[in-house]
């Protein structure tokens, strides 16, 4: 969560208080303790609320990688200055019974790929477990998903999480693709990931800070990845101090979802980086939601967030004759989701 670095796009946020950053820090203990338990074993999926995907349903596997870029580096505490090392949980359609997620090191499913990959940017001071539940919906649609921990940014930070480090936090994407791609790249059968993803359908996603992180990679002149093709924006914002945004035509298509009663990244942030982008593109108002809740807990919001993302990544990372179009067939509820497309 961003709290009000000296400026998004050059634009001051109100800073945030304290008490929110202890109540995450307990929300993320929660998540973390409830994600190392359905890795003991795998758990059985939530029913779907009124409203959810309904698209083909893999069985999930989840893997923990750590990788080491030791281009760049971070400084401890201590002083010390160590290559950046990113922890990085990874689900992926597996080998199991359809239903069952987070399967610990699950044998992947290589015989149904290769699979789209989407790379999620979590947000400020907390970690990747708070969103599991959007991040496994994802997989269970046929999606490799990856989830970086940002060394300075996340809920462990050495010395504490340290908002400032955002702008190093598009190229640790753009590495984490380049890692995954490798290991995908790899002959079939010689490691847990070869022939897992299709390199040529490659999207980032991502919330707050996160979102910011994955709208960069898509889109500015000084981190933009030409491997992506579609990116989903969780409330978001152009990050100051880049050089710019391009937004092109024939640019990777782009989702962008914003609660209307949001007070950390305020809707004008997103309606102002969805106004300059081309097509295509669409925008979910959220109609009421706050800052965090829609897109890891409170329903029916998550689940239109996962139905309509879902719906989106398919169109445009599509699987041979698995195209859900984005239109009024999705059934939003008026009082609650309102989407505006420029396909």
């Amino acid at each position: 969560m961003s709290r009000g670095r000296a400026g998004v796009d050059g634009v001051p946020r109100r800073p945030r208080l304290l008490v929110i950053s202890l109540v995450l820090a307990l929300v993320v203990l929660a998540c973390t303790a409830a994600a190392g338990r359905s890795a003991a074993g795998g758990v059985a999926a939530p029913a779907p609320a009124p409203g959810a995907a309904t698209t083909p349903s893999y069985a999930v596997g989840l893997r923990v990688l750590h990788f080491v870029d030791r281009s760049r580096t971070i400084v401890l505490a201590d002083g010390r200055r160590v290559p950046r090392t990113l922890t990085t949980l990874v689900r992926y359609p597996a080998v199991g019974t359809p239903g069952q997620y987070d399967l610990p090191d699950a044998p992947a499913l290589t015989g149904g790929g290769p699979f789209p990959l989407i790379v999620f940017g979590h947000g400020f001071a907390v970690t990747p477990a708070i969103y599991s539940r959007l991040l496994q919906s994802w997989a269970r649609a046929g999606f490799v998903v990856a989830a970086p921990v940002f060394p300075l940014g996340s809920a462990g930070a050495p010395g504490g999480p340290d908002e400032a480090d955002v702008i190093n936090q598009p190229a640790d994407m753009s590495f984490v693709i380049t890692s995954l791609l490798a290991l995908s790249g790899a002959s079939p059968g010689s490691g847990p990931l070869a022939a897992l993803i299709d390199p040529a359908r490659v999207a980032v996603a991502g919330h707050s800070d996160g979102a910011e992180t994955a709208l960069a990679v898509a889109y500015s002149r000084r981190f933009r990845d030409p491997r992506v093709r579609a990116s989903v924006i969780l409330s978001g914002a152009m990050m100051s101090g880049i050089g710019g945004y391009t937004f092109t035509a024939g640019g990777p298509a782009l989702l962008a979802m914003q609660g209307t009663a949001d007070t950390f990244n305020e809707p004008r942030y997103t309606y102002a980086y969805f106004a300059r982008a081309r097509r295509p593109k669409y925008l979910l108002r959220l109609i009421g939601a706050e800052h965090l809740p829609p897109y890891t807990s409170e329903q029916p919001q998550l689940s239109i967030v996962e139905r309509v993302s879902t719906a989106f990544l398919e169109q445009y990372l599509p699987r041979t004759g698995a195209t859900t179009p984005l239109s009024a067939s999705l059934g939003l509820p008026a009082a609650l989701a309102s989407l505006t497309s420029d396909p």
